[in-house]
C-alpha cells in the first residue's frame, strides 16, 4: 500500500501516534536472529540513538515490526522504546508473509503475541498507509 493512498489527511493523523512505551509492555510475535540483534545493538550504541520507532498494535501491545530493535534495546538495558502505535484492525495496516510456505493474517500475529507462541524470524511483513517517521531518540532517554 503506498503512503496515503485512499486515506484522507484527517483520518491519517488518527491512524497512528508515536509514544515512548515501557519495553516490558511490548509483546513479540516473532523470534529473532541473535547475530542480527547484536549488530543492531552495536549500531544503536555507536550512534547513541535509535533512528526509527517500532510498529506496535495499540490495543494488545504486540510488536508488528521491530523485533530485532526491541531485542537490541533490551540487551543495552533500555527501559523504553519509541513506538508507532496503530489500530491493527484498521485497513491502513496490512500484513503478509515473507515466507511462501507460511500464511499470515492479523489474527495469527495477535494470537502468537498474546499466547507467546512465537513465529519464526521474519515471517510477517507489515505495511502501513503512511511513512513511518524517523525519531532519532537518544539512547540515554531510552535507558532512563
Amino acid at each position: 500500500m503506498e503512503a496515503g493512498v485512499g486515506v484522507q489527511r484527517a483520518s491519517l493523523r488518527q491512524a497512528y501516534r508515536i509514544s515512548l512505551v515501557p519495553i516490558d509492555a511490548l509483546r513479540p510475535h516473532e523470534e529473532v536472529v541473535e547475530d542480527h540483534v547484536k549488530k543492531i545493538a552495536e549500531d544503536i550504541r555507536r550512534r547513541s540513538r535509535l533512528l526509527y520507532p517500532v510498529l506496535v498494535d495499540a490495543k494488545t501491545m504486540v510488536i508488528l515490526d521491530g523485533h530485532h530493535r526491541v531485542a537490541a534495546l533490551r540487551q543495552l538495558g533500555a527501559k523504553y522504546v519509541p513506538a508507532v502505535l496503530v489500530e491493527y484492525d484498521s485497513p491502513c495496516v496490512e500484513v503478509g508473509s515473507w515466507r511462501p510456505n507460511i500464511s499470515v493474517d492479523k489474527s495469527l500475529v495477535v494470537r502468537a503475541g498474546l499466547e507467546k507462541k512465537l513465529l519464526p524470524p521474519k515471517t510477517s511483513r507489515h505495511r502501513v498507509c503512511f511513512e513511518i517517521p524517523r525519531v532519532d531518540t537518544p539512547l540515554k532517554v531510552l535507558l532512563s
